[in-house]
């Protein structure tokens, strides 16, 4: 039981739940997490036909599967589930399409250890985070993170294929449904909280429907997919190690860490747990070789999903065996490749239609992270610049972007890793307005 009045924890991080209520609870986590949106957006951007489209969100679910065993049971012990991370989509992007997806794959692996090795044996992962992420500069990422990945929404319904007139209408009538049903979902009691939870999955369905009626929907590949597949090690090849690729995903990877502390401060939050060192070294661990062991099956670098700290919060439970659930679930699910490709079938116009709002929602977080600082003028810049150099790098003219060495492409590629560096070092550069204000003050003393 919690010991903060605040927090009204029903069932404790360590409490045991029956099978039924695990997995009910379970899949009520799956259900808000929306993992599938990054598989298919950067399936878009690697230009992959349904099939492997498929293979890629059933990879990702199974690699998030492992990932949120290996984090609730071993790892943090806390109730934190793991997904996808949007961070690395356009550096992944740039490998993949260069390089090829062996070689994608192969740059996930090297940094995944490395963060794994900072909580153990170096354990440094607390002492990391206490010196170089304050809720400012995790706050600014999360900011970044929507911003950077808007244009990537609003480019593939502008670039898809067929009428622009329809494909922006489509877009716009999936986006309009996700807003109805979020804000329908708040309004009533009861079925409401459902209707929140599957909003993402109901606008996709509406967003689906309404592409049905432009003929702009073709679910055959469903009939020819198998109802259960094992899971395939290696699925996109052997590993290959390129050193720029690696390199770039080894700051990416920081960058993630950056993205998952957030969510580790609110499920800690939600659960009254303490973050100590221990538990972010554990949590470093648990992240690192969740990392490693999905890129075996094809999976990318994975996060810890925020949603969940809020159906935490909503059902008083906070038992990590609900969310080890989760992660079966979650394998489970990554193991019906009929079920994938109905995913996979959705049109590019729908998905990227809820994903602009999606962006929405991440850069909004963002800001609620940042108010609880004072916004002075330091601040303002620390916030405010790298949002203008994640731009900057996220609207730069592909001939300019290509002319650059390999490993300032992949990286500016991603104008998410370009922000988040910048509110790192800005954060660390720029002094703090008191100190400012004492030289103004003494200043005005000696005139006087």
């Amino acid at each position: 039981m919690s010991k903060n009045k605040e927090v009204n924890l029903l069932v404790g991080i360590d409490d045991k739940l029956n099978i039924v209520q695990a997995f009910v609870l379970g899949l009520q986590h799956v259900l808000a997490m929306d993992l599938y949106i990054v598989p298919i957006i950067l399936a878009g951007l690697l230009s992959l036909d349904t099939a492997h489209t498929a293979l890629f969100i059933e990879m990702t679910f199974i690699a998030a599967g492992i990932a949120t065993l290996i984090q609730a049971g071993v790892g943090m012990r806390l109730p934190v589930m793991q997904g996808p991370s949007y961070v690395p989509l356009g550096a992944l992007a740039a490998i993949g399409k260069s390089l090829g997806l062996s070689s994608m794959i192969g740059s996930l692996m090297p940094g995944a250890l490395i963060i794994a090795i900072l909580g153990y044996p170096l354990r440094l992962l607390g002492r990391i985070i206490k010196a170089f992420i304050p809720p400012i500069v995790a706050g600014t990422v999360i900011i970044v993170v929507g911003i950077a990945l808007m244009p990537i929404a609003l480019q593939s319904i502008y670039t898809a294929s067929g009428s622009a007139g329809i494909n922006g209408l489509i877009a716009f009538i999936s986006a309009a449904l996700l807003v109805f049903f979020v804000i329908l979902g708040t309004r009533l009691q009861g079925y409401g909280r459902f209707i929140r939870l599957a909003s993402v999955i109901l606008a996709l369905a509406g967003g689906t429907l309404a592409a049905s009626l432009f003929g702009s929907v073709d679910f055959s590949p469903v009939a020819k997919a198998p109802w259960i597949a094992l899971p395939q090690l290696l699925p996109f090849g052997v590993p290959v190690f390129d050193f720029n690729a690696v390199l770039t995903l080894i700051f990416i990877y920081f960058v993630v860490l950056v993205e998952t502390t957030g969510t580790w401060f609110a499920v800690a939050a939600v659960t009254d747990a303490e973050l100590n060192d221990t538990r972010l070294n554990g949590g470093a661990v648990g992240e690192g070789i969740g990392c490693f062991l999905g890129s075996f099956f094809g999976g990318t670098p994975v996060t810890g999903y925020s949603t969940n700290a809020g159906i935490i919060a909503i059902t008083g439970v906070g038992s990590r065996w609900a969310i080890i659930a989760g992660g079966i679930i979650l394998i489970i699910l990554g193991m019906i490749p009929k079920l994938m490709n109905v995913i996979a079938c959705i049109p590019g116009t729908v998905i990227n239609g809820v994903f602009g709002v999606v962006c929405v929602v991440i850069a909004m977080n963002g800001f609620r992270v940042v108010r609880q600082v004072e916004l002075d003028e330091r601040n303002m810049l620390v916030v405010g610049l790298p949002i203008l150099l994640t731009l900057a790098a996220t609207l730069m003219p592909k001939d300019l972007l290509y002319s650059l060495p390999n490993f300032i492409n992949y990286l500016v590629s991603s104008g998410i890793a370009v922000g988040a560096l910048s509110a790192v070092v800005l954060n660390l550069i720029i002094p703090p307005v008191v100190q400012v204000k004492t030289e103004v003050k003494r200043g005005l003393t000696n005139l006087r």
